[in-house]
């Protein structure tokens, strides 16, 4: 896994400052520490900084085809790298190395920008084609891997693997988009190619875009579907479990082939375990495994992944972690995620990637992505009661199906009032795409009360976030079956996002840790899409077709046990840990030269949480704490220094 940097100007004759490319190139070292590589010609620069996995001796970048006149830095894995090289070879292209990257370059000259359909892999890819002065970037399908674009005052374009090494440019401004600001504070996240910052767009996932004289234009190449509503093929379900499980094999296999020792994450949890299992069917060595547990009980799966760690025989290791640590290690989360965030989640995970790295270990397969492609979620089982529900709206009966998702609503008195009239919110508004989500992303309307005024009134909630996301999401998603529109909501916005990014390649790649995710191959996601919905969720069991495949791999403790949610400590982490930069972020000086919070409505909120009973802070109110401190941290690290140290 790598960094990739670059800057094109139109003008051939611009001059291009190698410095501000090394310094772009170098404040990515975390990514690649083991080699750099950089390239400078007319118009244009690339960088590189590359962590050595396959080829380890033969896979310098920039990458360039005999005659020099295609060049490619990478940053990825190609898992059919073996295949595509054998074709290319028989078609008389002649190679240097074994190393994925150099199939690009050659499948590039054949295919030009339909290079991109051959691939099955992680990927952003950079390709300067001297002869038509044209720069290619692309992405991988799902989004595992970053790719970041602006142009600054003097018409040059730079791309880069993340945010931060743009900024290194000195024409490049730092300031928030306010529309990336609210589009966060609504739906968690921006929506492509949208970003917090000002200027800085994100190469949608499944994105290619092609840069000349004339300008960038992006093209999608690929994008999830599903098939029309009750437009399914009704095999029988031990049809699908055996190709699923041959499928799956298969996506593991594949991401076990590299140069090093490859590791698993293992959470306890279904998804993790089935991928640790399918491992150790593939190597014959003994799978090193990575578990994080919490001193609080409440969050801990360790039970788990010690059961799961004996069964396979893996060599497991562990992390604990405690509230004071995430408060200690959040600035270092902030500043690798270029994000803000409404969970404390990643912070364990940066610190679980170290375990890894001080063990020696590059690379960990995870079982990241199988709650949104088989249908894992509550939201997802919610979005079915309720719809249910809608069909009786006066029911009294139906509502207390929620309790079967939400173990904590009270179904008596006024707490069971509370919870119907939440719950009963826009019910029957059947017609919206986004109606499994609306009550999510309505609830966020309490965190906007927390920002300033003035700022607030410069909020447009249907053109900055809706017009946007109409605009971004396939307009056939309503001919798709109710759980379908939710997975894609799921996938295209949530996953992309934050998982995959704030939470997935930030949190490795901090500590120079490739991660790679077997449920993410696009035939697993394209398998899934055409499953017939009660196949993923039975009535209210989820990821059914998963527990019905690996039902004889794992034991019923892990199979039958009720999905616990990663989930972290937040406002108990930030406001019960002593004096940390963290909990310096929410005092009220901060607040008032943060700009962004009203310090009245703020100090309000942490003295409520401050009085709270344990166990008595919402969900809302946790994600607002999480959001204050890292805008807040994201504020003081972006925007305030005038340079970054390279």
């Amino acid at each position: 896994m790598c960094a990739i940097t670059g800057m094109y100007h139109p003008d051939a004759d611009f001059p291009i400052e190698g410095s501000v490319l090394r310094c772009m190139t170098r404040i990515l070292k975390h990514r690649g520490p083991d080699d750099e590589g950089f390239y400078v010609g007319s118009g244009v620069a690339l960088g590189h900084r590359r962590l050595s996995i396959v080829d380890l001796e033969g896979g310098r970048q920039p990458v360039e085809n005999e005659d020099g006149s295609i060049l490619v830095v990478f940053n990825g894995e190609i898992y059919n790298h073996t295949q595509l090289m054998r074709s290319l070879k028989e078609r008389g292209h002649r190679f240097r190395s074994r190393c994925d990257t150099e199939v690009l370059v050659h499948l590039y000259e054949d295919l030009g920008e339909e290079f991109v359909n051959e691939l099955n892999g992680q990927f952003a890819v950079a390709i300067w084609d001297k002869r038509r002065r044209k720069l290619i970037l692309a992405r991988d399908r799902v989004g595992i891997r970053p790719l970041y674009y602006s142009t600054v005052s003097d018409g040059t374009f730079l791309f880069a693997s993340q945010i931060k090494s743009l900024f290194c440019h000195p024409l490049h401004k730092r300031a928030l988009d306010l529309i990336g600001l609210e589009q966060t504070l609504t739906l968690w996240v921006t929506v492509p190619p949208r970003t917090i910052f000002e200027g800085v767009c994100e190469l949608a996932p499944g994105c290619i875009a092609s840069v000349d004289h004339q300008g960038i234009r992006v093209r999608r190449y690929w994008k999830h579907s599903f098939p029309d509503k009750g437009d399914y093929d009704y095999a029988p379900i031990c049809t699908y479990c055996s190709d699923l499980e041959e499928l799956l094999y298969d996506s593991v296999a594949i991401r076990l082939k590299a140069d090093v020792a490859v590791g698993a994450y293992l959470s306890g949890g279904l998804d993790s375990s089935i991928i640790a299992a399918l491992a150790t069917k593939v190597t014959d060595n003994p799978l090193l495994s990575f578990s994080v547990t919490f001193g609080d009980s409440s969050y801990d799966e360790g039970y788990f992944q010690e059961m799961m760690s004996k069964r396979l025989h893996t060599d497991h290791k562990t992390i604990t972690i405690d509230n004071k640590k995430i408060a200690e290690i959040f600035p270092r989360v902030v500043w690798h995620a270029e994000n803000p965030m409404m969970r404390s989640a990643p912070a364990p995970l940066l610190m679980l990637s170290a375990l890894v790295n001080g063990r020696g270990i590059k690379v960990v397969l995870t079982g990241e992505g199988a709650d949104e492609v088989f249908g894992g979620y509550n939201i997802f089982k919610e979005n079915s009661v309720r719809r249910f529900w809608a069909k009786n709206p006066s029911s009294r009966i139906r509502p207390h199906l929620l309790a079967r998702i939400y173990p904590y609503i009270q179904t008596k008195g006024a707490a069971n009032a509370f919870w119907q009239a939440f719950f009963k919110r826009g019910l029957t508004d059947l017609s919206s795409p986004y109606y499994s989500h609306a009550l999510r992303w309505g609830n966020m309307e309490r965190i906007k009360r927390l920002v300033r005024p003035e700022i607030r009134s410069q909020f447009d909630h249907k053109q900055h976030v809706f017009d946007e996301l109409d605009a971004y999401l396939d307009p056939d998603m309503m001919r798709w079956d109710p759980l379908c529109r939710a997975q894609y909501l799921e996938m295209t916005l949530f996953m992309s996002g934050y998982l995959l990014s704030s939470q997935g390649d930030r949190m490795m790649m901090a500590n120079s840790v490739e991660g790679r995710f077997p449920f993410l191959d696009h035939r697993v996601i394209e398998f899934a899409a055409k499953l017939p919905p009660e196949y993923k969720l039975h009535i209210l069991e989820e990821k059914y077709i998963l527990k019905r495949a690996f039902s004889h791999q794992l034991p019923p403790e892990i199979t039958q046990r009720p999905k616990q949610p990663y989930r972290a400590p937040i406002a108990d982490s930030f406001l019960s840990s002593g004096d940390t930069l963290s909990s310096s972020m929410l005092n009220a000086e901060n607040i008032r030269s943060g700009s962004l919070f009203d310090p009245v409505a703020v100090d309000i909120l942490v003295q409520k949480l401050a009085a709270a009973s344990a166990g008595g802070i919402s969900a809302m109110d946790d994600m607002a704490i999480a959001a204050i401190v890292s805008i807040q941290l994201l504020g003081s690290q972006y925007l305030e220094y005038p340079v970054f140290s390279c």
